[in-house]
């Protein structure tokens, strides 16, 4: 019998507790229906295209650029890799992070809150990747992110568990909403790893 791989959950739940970036609409989880009452249960949700783990879409900075459902779903999966840079301060720098093997991979740093730079961000373009991810609220400042976005680089924000998947082999993935003319949508992120380290 194949193993079942294993999975691992990189989202914060959903719920009225959920931290909104300053500014966003609060995320709001309230009951709509009861089985005891209405014979099914449901809640009704509020919140912003930003709210919890969540994508970027080119739209969100770019005059004219993609919508969340416009991008191809390829963007959204893909070979995983997490680059800890924890123990610095400031935004981050380009001498902080391994300087290859980024080239069609999903990059996810593992920040504490840890802002990237646009030189960072302007040195990922160049290598290729397909989609970039961070653990903090935003990957960085407005330049950083007209740089990823205007080359559409989708922009993972507010993943957890990252830390979990040092030195593993995996793959990320993380669907948006099919959300018409959306600047970013609330996503499920997962990894799902195909080595542990030894």
């Amino acid at each position: 019998m194949v193993g079942v791989p294993m999975i691992v959950d990189l989202s914060v739940p959903i719920s009225d507790d959920t931290p909104a970036y300053p500014d966003d609409p609060p995320v709001s989880v309230r009951l709509w229906a009861v089985i005891d009452r209405d014979g099914y249960y449901m809640n009704v949700l509020k919140l912003g295209e930003h709210s919890g783990t969540h994508v970027d879409a080119p739209a969100h900075f770019i005059p004219g650029g993609k919508t969340v459902d416009e991008m191809p779903l390829g963007r959204f999966v893909g070979k995983g890799m997490v680059v800890d840079v924890r123990n610095g301060s400031g935004p981050v720098k380009l001498d902080e992070i391994p300087d290859e093997g980024y080239f069609g991979r999903i990059v996810l740093f593992l920040t504490g809150g840890r802002k990237l730079s646009p030189e960072v961000a302007l040195f990922l373009v160049a290598e290729g990747i397909r989609a970039v991810g961070t653990d903090a609220m935003s990957i960085g400042d407005d330049a950083v992110h007209k740089i990823l976005l205007s080359a559409e680089v989708p922009i993972f924000e507010n993943l957890t568990n990252l830390e979990v998947l040092l030195d593993m082999e995996f793959t990320f993935m993380a669907f948006p909403l099919k959300i018409e003319g959306g600047s970013g949508s609330p996503v499920r992120a997962v990894a799902v790893v195909h080595s542990e380290p030894e």
